[in-house]
């Protein structure tokens, strides 16, 4: 008797989870909905920002003077630094690279490897992540703040639209922090890369600029190109939506901040993913 009551217990401690699968399911659908709902918001944000972007009026006076604050700020400051590590790490990679090459007598591919690995795929990757946690995230915790005060509120009801005068002048700053970041990075490791490999003397230059211009094909460069555009935007925009739409809702939502840096990695790498697939492939 005491086997077969243990037995019974048993298999209604394993029928729990199959009666309660009609509430599992819906949870699901509403986790499913709510995350569709985020990317929608996202995408949303994203058009009204394009608009404004492209807006004459988003550009006079004030707003104009308010921008070139915010590009300055987010810029400035970490442009030498980023530059100076960039140049660091690249140094010791191009080092590798052309030791390793040369120790299998492939020294004539040693340029190629890079300028593809560094300056196409790693530095707007790094810079994309470096611009992200410097300045993506503390933007989306400084709007998420304002929203809780109600200062986005406040400046609504005075007639200014938040959006033009507190989150497009941060995500424009953002996106032109990455370019900036990525464009003077890049053009420090391929003068780093040329006198790792040719030293002080110009004799070697004019192989460098040939061999630079295979890699740089047109494909190859519209693909760099989009791929930068496309982290910047994604940098820019996704911690700043998240802050504006996802607010937490109780003790077991996940913070704004770690739901914006899970989506932006997300998109961070399909990016990187299509970008070596349509490079490589």
């Amino acid at each position: 008797m005491v086997a077969e009551r243990g037995a019974l217990s048993s298999y209604h401690v394993a029928m729990v989870p199959m009666l309660s699968r009609p509430g599992a399911l819906a949870d699901m659908g509403r986790a499913a909905a709510r995350w569709l709902g985020g990317w929608w918001q996202i995408v949303h944000l994203g058009a009204l920002l394009l608009v404004l972007a492209l807006l004459p009026s988003s550009y006079s006076g004030a707003s104009r003077a308010r921008l070139a604050r915010e590009i300055y700020l987010d810029t400035a400051p970490i442009l030498l630094w980023f530059t100076l590590l960039a140049a660091l790490i690249g140094l010791v990679l191009i080092r590798i690279v052309v030791v390793t090459a040369a120790s299998y007598g492939l020294s004539q591919y040693a340029l190629q490897m890079v300028v593809r690995v560094l300056v196409l795929e790693l530095i707007p990757l790094t810079a994309a992540i470096f611009v992200a946690l410097r300045i993506g995230l503390p933007d989306g915790r400084e709007l998420a703040r304002m929203r809780l005060r109600g200062e986005l509120d406040v400046l609504r009801q005075r007639g200014i639209d938040p959006l033009r005068h507190e989150v497009l002048p941060r995500v424009l700053a953002g996106g032109f922090a990455v370019l900036m970041l990525a464009a003077v990075a890049g053009v420090v490791t391929l003068v780093l890369a040329y006198l790792s490999v040719h030293g002080f003397t110009p004799g070697g230059l004019a192989r460098y600029t040939r061999t630079v211009g295979q890699v740089f094909s047109p494909a190859m460069t519209l693909i760099f190109t989009i791929k930068t555009l496309l982290l910047a935007l994604a940098v820019s925009l996704i911690p700043v939506a998240s802050a504006l739409y996802d607010l937490p809702r109780g003790r077991v939502r996940t913070s704004p901040e770690l739901q914006a840096l899970v989506r932006l990695f997300l998109v961070m790498l399909l990016i990187e993913a299509a970008s070596l697939i349509g490079n490589y492939y």
